[in-house]
């Protein structure tokens, strides 16, 4: 299996944590940043589910900039085999 060296950022990570720490952050948002958080210093990789749930967050017009900006941090360490099929 290919291994996928890319680790969140500093940025995205402060960004993360207050999604978490925000009470009005959706589901979504709160599940995405916690992805994005367990992959800041580790060389985790991101599930299949979550790939699926980063793709529609990024293809759907209905979540903030924010949102989205976690979804594709969350992508970009995905298994680099599984997202070339």
């Amino acid at each position: 299996m290919s291994e996928n060296k890319k680790q969140t950022s500093k940025k995205v990570a402060h960004l993360a944590a207050d999604t978490l720490h925000d009470p009005k952050a959706s589901k979504i948002a709160r599940s995405l940043a916690a992805s994005a958080l367990s992959q800041s210093h580790s060389r985790k990789q991101t599930g299949a589910e979550m790939e699926r749930k980063a793709s529609e967050v990024l293809h759907s017009p209905k979540y903030s900039k924010d949102t989205k900006t976690l979804a594709a941090s969350v992508l970009a360490q995905s298994n680099k085999e599984r997202k070339s099929k």
